[in-house]
């Protein structure tokens, strides 16, 4: 991703997260189908997340397959 290091599905407190890059200290989670069923438990964990400095982004799997290139200028 134009250089940029990120380590996949990495444990970050109770928490395993689908992507992250440690030195700025950013979240990438990629969201499916079963994002709907999981809201509750997701906002905790992103507010755990960011209580503990951390940046998330959120992605559906759709827009990571089909516009990774835009994805990834954001970084």
């Amino acid at each position: 991703m134009d250089g940029h290091k990120f380590r996949r599905q990495r444990p970050v407190g109770p928490y395993v997260v689908d992507f992250i890059r440690l030195e700025k200290r950013l979240v990438i989670e990629v969201d499916g189908g079963q994002r709907n069923t999981q809201v509750p438990q997701d906002t905790e964990r992103e507010a755990w997340l960011r209580q503990e400095g951390y940046t998330v982004l959120r992605f559906w799997n759709h827009e990571v397959l089909t516009q990774l290139k835009l994805s990834c200028g954001m970084l």
